[in-house]
């Protein structure tokens, strides 16, 4: 067991029971890091606080109880009452050592992996036939990064990319494909700039009125089957798809082909959805749609606000595809966690929607999560649009990125050939744009600032990428193949890094429970700046006995393999120099 507060914790745990009674042997101890600006302590336990009321003593009391029954000689170098009844612990040297050097060469990192889960993750979501905008940057970003680390901690993940590909806007695209040509310069626009053909098509049916008759008539006719309208729908998606493989390739996205599960999946349940849900008298009409009302759920009026599954129109909108959706990922993938990676904006939408789909006894054994995303905005605090109002293209912030990243990199390694400063300059560019994204909370806004994400210093991906070559430069210029260690600490700076080193486990398996990325970016820019702070006080090469040395290198392995690793986590790759 490598996690310092889950080895306390268990030590802890028996005191509590050997000194309280037995039904407080499996109580949380309450156990934190100790607060650095009161005591030099390791970790604080604040069991007897909570305690106190329950077994009607007082809290130092408590303590000093836990104390008396408190065995762990070989994790425990002293423990200390203060305050009110805290206890103060300081961790044995050799133990920290031996945990950090356990570290060297092990897959996880001294992770320890949950229960297996099924989950299913529905991210990035962009529309077919529309290049994605900035809106789809964090959800992308963000959902990436929790697929990654749920797979790393042993879960199943599902990955589901809920493309907008189905409904009205596709009868007009299928017209204007027909009339440009299949194998047009236009065509091939699907691919380059979505946008354009998206513009051009919408312009022509916006200006021609027998070609919006023609496109409404085409709507009908895919809707019903017709196999060359669906032909060339297909043809659609196929060239929309190309599209996407390019940006997810770009930004190191890890989702395919294979986990496009778009709108259109779900176009032969629909009718079915309704009919059950009518047939259950949990949907009724109003006003000629089908509509379900959930009791708490009113508008401004105080009139109740309806989940419209059909419209007057007979048309099926967001609402009854996005019941299919969790219908599927319960009863058919049978998840135990199913993640949205979706806007803010959307939450009462899908608060309605798993409400409905639980009374229908469509979610068994799942529990539906919101990972709500917040806005990126410019240095003005305004969302990023375009001066015609649109939101911003992503691929314009990746290009800015990049760019960015390439005179930066130009700067600072003008010795390198121009093929590896280009490599170089692609991972710190796509570094920039995810670590920004991933370092704030992700229900919060960030501001989109490129002289502050590609900065080498700082809180920043490339600050970190940097840290990660700085440690390779160190490991190349040691005559060692292996750094095996043994690791043993005898300065203050070693001691703290090896703490921190320990941490990454229980940061990890946080990641993993409250889907806050965030929470992982803290951590290795933490562990970042820790091992600046050992460098600086604790010479690697030039130490003057060699088991020192060998001991501060394996430190440096340790380091290098978590940061890499955590770094992974986030998408982000770690250039072999920089």
């Amino acid at each position: 067991m490598v996690d310092p507060v889950d080895a306390l914790t268990a030590h802890v745990q028996q005191a509590m029971g050997a000194a309280l009674g037995a039904e407080y042997a499996t109580g949380d101890p309450v156990i934190r890091p100790a607060n650095k600006k009161q005591t030099d302590a390791d970790l604080q336990v604040n069991a007897a606080m909570a305690l106190a009321k329950k077994v009607g003593q007082k809290p130092r009391d408590v303590a000093q109880s836990i104390v008396d029954h408190l065995d762990a000689p070989e994790l425990i170098e002293s423990v200390e009452i203060a305050g009110p009844g805290f206890l103060n612990v300081t961790l044995r040297s050799q133990w920290i050592a031996q945990a950090a050097a356990s570290m060297l060469g092990e897959a996880k990192l001294g992770t320890q992996l949950p229960a297996q889960e099924t989950i299913v993750i529905d991210y990035s979501s962009p529309n077919a036939a529309k290049e994605m905008h900035v809106a789809h940057l964090r959800t992308t970003v963000v959902g990436d990064s929790l697929a990654r680390t749920l797979e790393f901690l042993g879960h199943k993940v599902i990955r589901q990319n809920h493309l907008g590909d189905w409904g009205t806007a596709f009868g007009m695209l299928v017209e204007h494909l027909l009339e440009v040509g299949e194998g047009s310069d236009e065509a091939k626009l699907l691919t380059t700039d979505p946008n354009a053909f998206y513009r051009a098509a919408r312009a022509k049916f916006d200006s021609d009125e027998e070609f919006a008759t023609r496109a409404r008539a085409r709507v009908a006719t895919l809707q019903g089957g017709d196999p060359e309208s669906l032909r060339l729908w297909g043809e659609i998606l196929d060239l929309t798809k190309g599209y996407l493989r390019r940006v997810y390739d770009e930004l190191d996205i890890t989702l395919t082909d294979a986990d496009i599960a778009g709108e259109s999946s779900y176009n032969d349940e629909l009718d079915e959805v309704c009919k059950t849900l009518e047939d259950k008298g949990i949907a009724v009409m109003s006003d000629g749609a089908l509509c379900i009302f959930l009791d708490g759920y009113t508008g401004r009026d105080d009139k109740p606000v309806p989940l419209i599954i059909r419209k007057s129109d007979g048309g099926y909108g967001y609402p009854t595809t996005d019941l299919a959706t969790i219908r599927r990922r319960s009863l058919k993938f049978k998840a135990d966690r199913a993640l949205y990676v979706v806007g803010a904006p959307q939450n009462l939408h899908f608060r309605m929607v798993w409400e409905a789909a639980a009374k229908a006894g469509w979610v068994q054994g799942t529990t539906p999560i919101h990972v709500q995303i917040g806005n990126v905005v410019g240095t003005d605090g305004k969302i990023l649009k375009t001066r015609s109002g649109d939101l911003v293209s992503l691929q314009s912030l990746v290009d800015a990125a990049l760019e960015r990243a390439a005179s930066v990199v130009a700067e600072s390694r003008p010795d390198l050939d121009e093929q590896t400063r280009a490599t170089i300059a692609h991972q710190v560019g796509v570094a920039a744009i995810k670590y920004a994204d991933l370092s704030v909370s992700h229900d919060s806004g960030y501001t989109f600032d490129l002289d502050r994400m590609v900065a080498f210093q700082g809180n920043t991906g490339p600050y970190l990428q940097y840290a990660t070559a700085r440690i390779r430069s160190i490991l190349g210029r040691a005559d060692a193949v292996e750094f095996n260690g043994p690791i043993v600490l005898t300065e203050a700076a070693e001691r703290a890094l090896a703490l921190r080193l320990l941490e990454f486990g229980a940061v990890v398996n946080q990641v993993g429970q409250t889907l806050e990325p965030h929470r992982l970016a803290t951590y290795l820019f933490e562990l970042a700046t820790t091992f600046t702070a050992f460098y600086e006080a604790c010479p690697v090469l030039k130490a003057e006995d060699a088991a020192v040395r060998d001991s501060r290198l394996a430190l440096c392995k340790v380091t290098l393999d978590t940061l890499v690793q955590g770094l992974e986590l986030l998408g982000i790759q770690a250039p072999e120099q920089m």
